[in-house]
């Protein structure tokens, strides 16, 4: 996770954990109630499923160390279904140029486009002969196979090979599914296998592009990983620096995601793969690369996702994928998922997210009542018998052991439980990092508005661009966190009973400040949803009784 997160995390603990016991210490006897708390380019739209279009040839001179001479026209063809239309290349036997996304759209309503502009031989083969020299393979392949024009809604194929020898082919085979983004890819080495070194060098190159408006926190969710014998082993480069990993071993996917998109290699057999290799470089941009290395005497095919991370997509492959979203520490995940599929569950019946966010804000402040009722009464009768602890403290203030003995004995006495206020808030914390992982991370609220300036829940609600940016506070003014950070105000205020003492007051307004610094550059979403807790969490403490009883 970033620093602003495990910075907010924090901050969230230290004022839920330690609000309670602050108060018990400076508050005054209370007199009522306590409580506490692209490089997206325009393209046009194919007018049919499939067209097929000549370009001008760019094919380099085959090497000497393959025997056959290959020359063929470069051929792009346009695939299209109901989700994307992809634009394939004969180069490198099929390399992806495009990927367009029909459901998800840039902010300036364009197809959100997967593919890097200058990133576009993915896809690669590499072989080498008997005397350990590559082939060439980066040229254009024959379109030997392609889908009829009329199949519309059916599944689409295509196929390219290469003459690399002598009436020897290398085939590679893509398969498009008509409702989802998963695409089957066959690599098939019969013709050549004896005449070739048995390892082939399958990759992806060059990542996936940015997407957001926001690039620079897109960026911070880069990164290539490989699911290797249940566990993840993933990398991440630092500005400047160039770093590989070698995995050897069965693989069970490999995949290159950004904030809210993936592209996916799942091997159909993990355990024919011999190792997995990693890299990423970081310049001007992030770059990462992911190969896998395997036998070419073993089946050969994959599966490439290319598309959202949706988890009800992902976790449809049925390889865990779904490992590589962000869900938290492993004690959160399965709450965040519970939180996610809370959330596109009512969204069936709702159809604005906004109001979704305010129903389940207020079905979680019926869950957690019962907690939060307990942690204010415990404060409360903690805040009542503060006078008779400041006396124990004065009249022992020259023997803490028997100061220890006395306060105990006191609060035996009048049945309080030092611990009352903190323990009901510490349950919570669970559930509080999971709606705060899942509000941040998830691409249902990406682009999706509430209501007036509020249009894309997933980014900040800035009402003000500042013409230079503020270091964690950003380079805007977001109105939500102002109402974030009021309402926690006043929440802390009524928890004194109204009358305060300075430092505690001091505190309040540093915690306000605080909240508003860090929240301003989270998601709208996240903010709408704690602004509604606090205020329901203001009406209970105002409007339901939490005085323990005699």
């Amino acid at each position: 996770m970033d620093r602003n997160t495990l910075l907010a995390f924090f901050l969230i603990a230290i004022v839920l954990l330690f609000t309670p016991k602050y108060m018990e210490t400076f508050a005054p006897q209370p007199t009522a109630v306590e409580s506490t708390p692209h490089e997206n380019q325009k393209e046009n739209k194919p007018d049919a499923t499939l067209t097929t279009k000549p370009q001008t040839p760019q094919l380099k001179k085959q090497s000497k160390t393959s025997p056959k001479n290959n020359k063929h026209e470069t051929k792009t063809t346009n695939i299209e279904t109901d989700l994307f239309t992809a634009k394939l290349s004969s180069i490198n036997g099929g390399s992806i140029q495009s990927f367009l996304l029909k459901d998800f759209l840039t902010t300036d309503s364009l197809e959100v486009n997967t593919i890097s502009r200058s990133k576009k031989n993915n896809l690669e083969i590499e072989v080498k002969d008997l005397n350990g020299d590559p082939l060439l393979l980066n040229g254009s392949w024959e379109l030997s196979k392609e889908p009829s024009r009329t199949s519309s809604h059916l599944n689409k194929n295509l196929e390219y090979r290469l003459e690399v020898f002598k009436n020897k082919f290398i085939k590679k085979s893509f398969s498009f599914s008509p409702d989802n983004y998963a695409i089957e890819i066959n690599l098939d080495f019969s013709d050549i296998k004896d005449l070739i070194y048995r390892d082939v060098r399958f990759s992806w190159k060059g990542g996936l592009s940015s997407t957001e408006k926001d690039s620079v926190d897109d960026k911070t969710y880069f990164k290539v990983a490989v699911y290797q014998g249940k566990e993840i082993e993933d990398l991440k480069v630092k500005e400047g620096q160039n770093e590989t990993k070698k995995l050897n071993g069965s693989t069970d996917w490999g995949a290159i995601r950004t904030k809210y998109f993936i592209s996916a290699l799942i091997p159909k057999s993990p355990e024919n793969i011999r190792y997995a290799e990693i890299s990423g470089k970081s310049s001007n941009q992030e770059e990462y690369n992911l190969s896998f290395v395997f036998d070419c005497f073993e089946e050969t095919a994959f599966t490439l996702y290319l598309g959202p991370l949706e988890y009800e997509k992902i976790k449809a492959l049925n390889v865990e994928l779904d490992e590589i979203m962000d869900f938290g520490w492993s004690f959160i995940r399965p709450i965040s998922k519970g939180v996610l599929y809370s959330l596109t569950r009512m969204h069936n019946y709702i159809p604005n997210y906004g109001v979704v966010l305010i129903v389940f804000s207020l079905l979680v402040k019926i869950l957690v009542y019962p907690l939060t009722k307990k942690s204010y009464q415990s404060t409360s009768a903690m805040q009542e018998i503060q006078p008779e602890v400041n006396k124990l403290r004065e009249k022992f203030k020259n023997n803490p052991q028997k100061l220890n003995q006395a306060t105990m004995q006191l609060y035996k006495t009048k049945g309080v439980n030092p611990l009352g206020g903190c323990l009901p808030m510490l349950l919570q914390m669970p559930l509080l990092f999971a709606l705060f992982q899942v509000f941040r991370t998830t691409i249902e609220l990406r682009n999706e508005p509430f209501i007036w300036w509020i249009n894309d829940l997933s980014a900040p609600d800035v009402i003000i661009n500042l013409p230079f940016s503020i270091p964690i506070y950003g380079d805007h003014v977001a109105f939500l966190p102002i109402l974030m950070a009021l309402s926690t105000y006043v929440q802390q205020k009524m928890m004194s009973g109204g009358i305060q003492q300075p430092q505690q007051k001091m505190m309040q307004n540093v915690m306000m400040v605080f909240f508003f610094l860090i929240f301003n550059n989270f998601p709208s979403g996240l903010n709408l949803y704690y602004t509604l807790f606090n205020v329901l969490t203001i009406a209970q403490q105002k409007l339901i009784p939490n005085k323990p009883k005699a």
